[in-house]
């Protein structure tokens, strides 16, 4: 927000009283107002753009020649979560703000599911001088399925009512319709409140349309960062939604989406980007916002409007366009100077009027952060793990039997829910190698219960071993999957010794291994040892025949209760859809 001093600040450099602190000279100004692209000088005085007239003389500290480069406003995320990105908020800047991203809607119901609002508070507390902007979607659903899960943080309304005042809050982070459709008193009370103070609240709807969608829409959903189909975008779109357009690690849209909208000529004003979920290494090797620009461009959509859809269209959604999203007077100095209008690779890029980042690196002091050891020693069992809490007893008595399994998809986080015939011997159902079916486990971490959930996967392509992480959305439980319950035992069992990370097992024997000590969730290491370690865990799990991706990324989606169809929790089997656990045996 403007303070007094700094409008007469800006006020006073615009009227040649005193000097401009910066001046950018030569250069393209990529005007996301008018759509236009015209040479200009730009003047900024202090965190604030003053003018952009290109006959202005002002006077100013220090002149920095663009060269003809392209002035390109800071992009913004509309939904993601500093979480899953494995970084602390500090060393997230060594990857993100190179690329471009100036701004971060950022839900962290993470950190909340396992310490509630004192892990939402740590996190806030670091973010306040670090060279990008961060803004809090209030986790609206903590727990994500009450009475499906066990989890180690709970917000409830009075919580949620507490952030919302809290002025880095800008809207109610995400609210899947399972909360909305049943009429539930908490949750419209949660939606209440941020209406009341004008903050938007962010939707989750993924596999809703029709009457229910409607529904959905009218408690007052005002986005949903869930599309996968151009239908859907569309059906979103006509209801008065905005649309986020979602690139991260396992979930990738933009391509789908982008080729929909262009196909049929639908406008992209109520268009937006996010990343939601994105490990450091595929923001270090593809880009962050600006690579779902880059693609869109790419596909053959006009270089302005993705620009647009990175930028102004966000800011106005949040309604944050008197602040952020454009290059234009009073407006904060988030700047991207580019050679390549279709191409968004910065050269530099200027924050809040500093040069903070130049030729992909960050050329300000990294800040490492100071997190209490509470938060660093989150993961406790009730019951000793081991080969044994594996055990599947089967009802039938022949040698098959009958279950549910999850199915994965690449790319999506999304799950199929299919019904597979399994072996069955010594009372025990068994995994089918031949059918790449394998066990899933979900072991409880919070030291509540003790409750470990068994279900079947497919689709990891795995030849041996065991994997697991401590990441598991939402309530991040422990998440195991493998070719024997010994190896399961002992990942799980590495998990808890790590205090948070991620595990390889193979014949007994960690190969591989990555700690995540902040909640169990994030490393307090730089950004090029997290992901240097990313790299080596991936390559461990390849060596057990998996050749997904990302495949630790699609082992945390799998236990979430409220992505179709079917998910896993530390309680059993979720009928994602009818909100409610199910047999294992059909």
């Amino acid at each position: 927000m403007r303070t007094y001093e700094e409008i007469k600040t800006v006020l006073e450099a615009g009227l040649s009283i005193s000097d401009c602190d910066l001046k950018l000279e030569n250069v393209k100004l990529v005007n996301v107002y008018s759509s236009q692209i015209y040479p200009t000088n730009i003047y900024i005085k202090g965190k604030r753009i003053v003018s952009i007239d290109p006959l202005a003389e002002l006077k100013a500290k220090k002149t920095l020649d663009c060269g003809g480069m392209y002035a390109v406003p800071g992009l913004i995320d509309g939904h993601m979560h500093v979480e899953t990105t494995l970084l602390s908020p500090e060393a997230l800047a060594d990857v993100l703000v190179p690329q471009g991203t100036t701004t971060i809607m950022a839900d962290l119901m993470e950190i909340a599911n396992v310490a509630g609002i004192d892990g939402v508070k740590e996190l806030v507390n670091s973010i306040a001088q670090l060279p990008y902007r961060t803004f809090i979607q209030v986790s609206s659903r903590v727990p994500t399925a009450p009475g499906l899960e066990t989890t180690g943080g709970i917000l409830g309304l009075a919580e949620v009512e507490e952030m919302l005042d809290w002025p880095e809050s800008i809207s109610l982070g995400e609210l899947d319709p399972s909360k909305v459709l049943v009429i539930k008193e908490e949750y419209l009370k949660k939606i209440a409140a941020a209406l009341q103070r004008r903050k938007v609240v962010n939707g989750h709807a993924i596999g809703r349309d029709g009457q229910e969608l409607n529904v959905y829409a009218s408690a007052g959903m005002s986005d949903d960062h869930e599309c996968v189909t151009y239908e859907h975008l569309l059906e979103r779109v006509q209801l008065g939604m905005t649309v986020m357009l979602r690139e991260g690690s396992t979930e990738r849209n933009v391509e789908e989406l982008i080729i929909g909208v262009l196909k049929h000529g639908l406008s992209h004003e109520h268009l937006i980007f996010c990343t939601d979920d994105k490990h450091a290494i595929d923001i270090r090797e593809e880009g962050h916002i600006n690579y779902n620009v880059n693609k869109a461009i790419s596909l053959g959509m006009p270089p302005m409007q993705a620009i647009q859809m990175a930028t102004l269209n966000s800011a106005r959604h949040f309604r944050l366009e008197d602040e952020i999203g454009s290059i234009t007077p009073g407006r904060l100095a988030d700047i991207l100077l580019v050679k390549d209008i279709t191409n968004i690779t910065p050269v530099k890029v200027i924050f809040e009027g500093e040069v903070v980042a130049e030729n992909g690196q960050l050329v300000v002091g990294s800040q490492q952060g100071n997190y209490p050891e509470w938060i660093k020693e989150t993961i406790k069992l009730k019951k000793p793990i081991d080969e044994h809490s594996f055990v599947v007893p089967a009802k039938s008595q022949g040698s098959t039997t009958r279950v549910n399994v999850i199915r994965i998809y690449n790319d999506q986080i999304i799950n199929e829910w299919d019904e597979e015939e399994l072996p069955v011997a010594n009372g025990q159902i068994l995994s089918s190698p031949e059918k790449d079916i394998f066990k899933l486990a979900i072991a409880e971490r919070y030291g509540k219960t003790g409750g470990v959930g068994i279900g079947f996967v497919k689709g990891f392509q795995l030849k041996k071993g065991a994997l697991a992480t401590s990441m598991s959305h939402d309530h991040h439980n422990i998440v195991c999957v493998g070719t024997n319950d010994q190896d399961m035992a002992c990942a799980v069992n590495a998990i808890h010794k790590l205090q948070g990370g991620m595990v390889v097992v193979n014949d007994g024997q960690v190969i591989g291994k990555m700690e995540l000590p902040i909640g169990g969730l994030m490393s307090e290491k730089p950004a090029e040892i997290v992901i240097k370690e990313l790299e080596d865990v991936n390559a461990a799990a390849r060596q057990l025949g998996c050749l997904l991706p990302s495949p630790f990324m699609t082992l945390c989606f799998i236990s979430l209760p409220t992505v179709p169809k079917l998910g896993l929790t530390d309680l059993g089997l979720v009928d994602v859809l009818n909100h409610k656990l199910i047999d294992l045996e059909l």
